[in-house]
């Protein structure tokens, strides 16, 4: 799984012109699932993104977590992020899950990441043409591949 965690001081996702998700301070996740991924790749970025302390103490250190800060999360499906780009100028997607295999997924990975934080995760809609909408507090925008765990 791969994803790109942009710490946020607002962020809405809208679907045919209605706001589906809406958040002030907090984090939108943007997640992709390959076949290869699995229940342990999931589980690991959940406990990664929740505790992950990107956001300012009482001195503006980042030190605190989303959970530390009471934060919201959005998280959206992004098939994009399995992107090939070595070859030509037309991006390869064929990394990507089909949504067999990606739906079960991403629905388990917002399920532990409720669980995780006490509280309802706020999401895109899979497959939907969606215009994601936000605020990078910061910037921080930071990119995790479960398959190189630094």
């Amino acid at each position: 799984m791969k994803v790109v965690i942009q710490r946020v001081s607002e962020a809405s996702v809208l679907v045919d012109e209605k706001i589906i998700a809406s958040i002030q301070k907090g984090l939108l996740v943007l997640v992709g699932i390959e076949d290869a991924d699995t229940q342990e790749d999931s589980d690991w970025l959940v406990a990664k993104i929740a505790k992950m302390r990107i956001f300012g103490d009482e001195n503006g250190v980042m030190n605190c977590s989303v959970q530390d800060v009471n934060g919201d999360i959005i998280v959206v499906s992004q098939f994009t992020l399995h992107a090939a780009t070595k070859k030509g100028n037309r991006p390869s997607y064929i990394k990507a899950s089909k949504p067999d295999f990606a739906i079960p997924m991403y629905e388990n990975f917002v399920s532990k990441m409720e669980s995780e934080m006490g509280k309802k995760i706020q999401t895109g809609i899979f497959g939907a043409d969606m215009k994601v909408s936000l605020v990078n507090d910061g910037p921080v925008t930071i990119i995790i591949d479960s398959k190189n765990r630094e």
